[in-house]
């Protein structure tokens, strides 16, 4: 396939994302480019796992839904799920909460999903056959429960290729003393002998670390700062609050967070993200620096090794 069908793709697919008949030109050109560098590496027998990290806003979802779409009509039948599919259920995290740390209740940081089921899922999506049907896990922040498995949807065939996203998706553990410090007020008040952030790495360096080495290629959508972060967040809290008024349904659900509550949630993830922004960029596939704006400032490809 050439380029140029491959940037048709992802426009058509960009613009049906974006709810617009003009996607910005920039933006098209670096997704065509992602879209290319996937379907080069996916030309072998097994499906192709693509892990897509980047921090809460950034724009990550949008990304796997345009090169799901692209890679579909250009003849890569492609699976995507998301790390936040396979959040521990509310009761699983309350008795996490109360067990070993508060703090666990809160879904988001390595802990609080079952990466079990994440493993199995690709597995199964690896095993799969032309006829199969794949149960992709699916979680309702509104409930901020996961979903039950009648309601999950299915991928049927065996994928070419298989997008997995998530804000810490790929991401490495810190070292010990790294960890001694509080980097906020969360941290500060909340985990003062630093109980929680250590099971949280011990997390990230065991379990999550078998499932991140599935992955054969990282995207990172680089943000510019952490301080970008809560923009974004809020902005789609806000849409989530819109979406259930138009649905008729409750915008005070225990999912549905106010600024105040946003502003602390966001910290729980502070942490990390600082991680990732620094030591990340020079090891991802492919780096997308974004701008305040979202827009794409930079497109890095690692070298051939």
């Amino acid at each position: 396939m050439t380029f140029e069908k491959t940037r048709s793709l992802v426009a058509r697919a960009l613009a049906a994302a974006a709810g617009t008949d003009e996607p910005p030109e920039a933006t098209v050109a670096v997704y065509a480019a992602v879209a290319e560098q996937v379907t080069q590496r996916a030309q072998g027998n097994g499906p192709l796992i693509v892990g897509i990290c980047g921090s809460q806003g950034s724009g990550k979802s949008t990304l796997a839904r345009v090169l799901q779409q692209a890679l579909d009509h250009a003849g890569l039948p492609t699976a995507q799920f998301s790390l936040d599919d396979i959040y521990l259920t509310l009761a699983e995290r309350a008795r996490l909460a109360e067990t070993v740390h508060p703090l666990l209740r809160t879904r988001g940081v390595p802990g609080t999903h079952d990466v079990a089921l994440g493993l199995a899922t690709l597995t199964a999506l690896e095993q799969a056959g032309p006829d199969s049907e794949t149960p992709l896990p699916a979680f309702d922040k509104s409930s901020d429960d996961r979903r039950p498995e009648a309601n999950w949807p299915y991928f049927r065939g065996r994928p070419r290729v298989i997008l997995f996203e998530g804000w810490c998706v790929g991401a490495r553990p810190q070292d010990e003393q790294a960890l001694a410090k509080p980097i906020n007020a969360l941290e500060r008040d909340s985990d003062p002998d630093g109980t929680w952030r250590r099971f949280v790495n011990q997390r990230l360096q065991a379990e999550y670390q078998a499932l991140f080495g599935q992955l054969d290629m990282l995207v990172l959508l680089r943000a510019p700062s952490f301080e970008t972060v809560f923009a974004w967040r809020k902005q789609q809290e806000d849409h989530l609050r819109e979406k259930l008024r138009t649905q008729g349904r409750d915008v005070a659900m225990p999912g549905v967070m106010n600024d105040a509550a946003l502003e602390r949630f966001i910290r729980h993830y502070e942490r990390i993200t600082r991680h990732i922004l620094a030591e990340m960029p020079p090891r991802a596939d492919i780096c997308l620096s974004l701008r305040p704006d979202r827009s794409i400032a930079d497109i890095a490809l690692a070298r051939p090794q």
